[in-house]
């Protein structure tokens, strides 16, 4: 009894290695050449469908001949016939092309049945303003689809090891990394956040009022100070800074049940102010434009998912 192999592939290198040949030698068209004689059961048949000739198709039958140690096609009466072993290769045959026609295609994304997981590097004030309306458009076009949201670890993390971990990332640093693209997100300034009610919110626009104030600062991990202190120091501005905190929530939080202030992104106070009841206020100093970037790995450029979620982001922040 012939045993029918699990898949063409696997019966070829078996048959590849009992008769010491190397893999480099066997041409993976006859692949093609032995699913249309297959399917045809004949050589005439089989070069009209291969638009070759029949000498052509005859000489690749001979070769399958020589590396299955079958006949394949035998004349019986009139007719060519498929031997036994020609019958079991036509189905794995049949799925192995398939499969490796698969490997030259990319890979389909329909976000309406999609079940996949995005996973999202990026500051937690980027959260807030980027995500309720990326979930609302992931519900509305993706109802299957995960996003995954990690922590923002400093610019160290972006290495090209990473990039397979990751589908996008969001922030501030505008230098290039390798194994990564880099698309400008959305632009935002720092202004003052302070509580409705504060007692000296008509002075914090003046420099004796930001002088006097004390401040919250926002320190992340890993970094030594608030990004906004090299700036002010270039410009002899000196904080009185009562707290320091890990993220710009916190330093939200702590300005609308206190009487401190917050240098903070524009557009996070005008997402919170209503919930937290705070008020911005023009700082004295003016500390120009922050651009958010959005990266994404060079080995996701044509994958059809990650360009999918990435798109949406950029709508998302271009449209703040």
């Amino acid at each position: 009894m012939i045993r029918r192999p699990t898949s063409f592939i696997q019966s070829m290198l078996m048959m590849i290695y009992i008769r010491r040949m190397n893999l480099a030698q066997l041409d993976l068209n006859l692949l093609v050449a032995l699913d249309a004689l297959l399917t045809e059961g004949g050589v005439g048949r089989a070069a009209q469908r291969l638009n070759l000739s029949q000498p052509a198709v005859s000489h690749a039958l001979r070769r399958l001949r020589e590396a299955t140690g079958d006949p394949l096609l035998v004349r019986v009466g009139p007719r060519m016939e498929l031997t036994l072993h020609a019958q079991a290769l036509r189905a794995p045959l049949a799925q192995a092309l398939e499969q490796v026609r698969g490997l030259f295609q990319a890979q389909g994304f329909d976000p309406a049945t999609s079940t996949r997981g995005f996973r999202l590097m990026m500051p937690d004030l980027c959260v807030d303003l980027l995500m309720p309306a990326v979930l609302a458009q992931v519900a509305a076009a993706a109802p299957g689809v995960r996003l995954d949201v990690v922590p923002w670890r400093g610019p160290a993390v972006l290495t090209p090891d990473f990039a397979r971990t990751i589908d996008l990332v969001v922030a501030w640093t505008g230098e290039a990394y390798p194994g990564f693209h880099r698309q400008t997100l959305y632009t935002d300034r720092d202004v003052l956040a302070v509580r409705r009610g504060h007692p000296d919110i008509a002075r914090l626009s003046t420099r004796a009022g930001f002088d006097a104030a004390r401040h919250v600062a926002v320190v992340g991990a890993g970094e030594r100070e608030d990004a906004i202190e090299p700036f002010l120091r270039q410009n002899g501005v000196e904080r009185r800074i009562a707290l320091a905190v890990p993220s710009y929530l916190q330093a939200l939080r702590m300005t609308a049940r206190s009487d401190l202030v917050a240098f903070v992104p524009g557009r996070l106070i005008a997402a919170l102010a209503g919930p937290l009841d705070l008020v911005r206020v023009e700082p004295p100093i003016d500390p120009g434009e922050d651009r958010q970037y959005l990266f994404h790995p060079v080995v996701a450029q044509k994958d059809l998912g990650s360009a999918w979620i990435r798109d949406l982001v950029l709508r998302v922040g271009r449209g703040l």
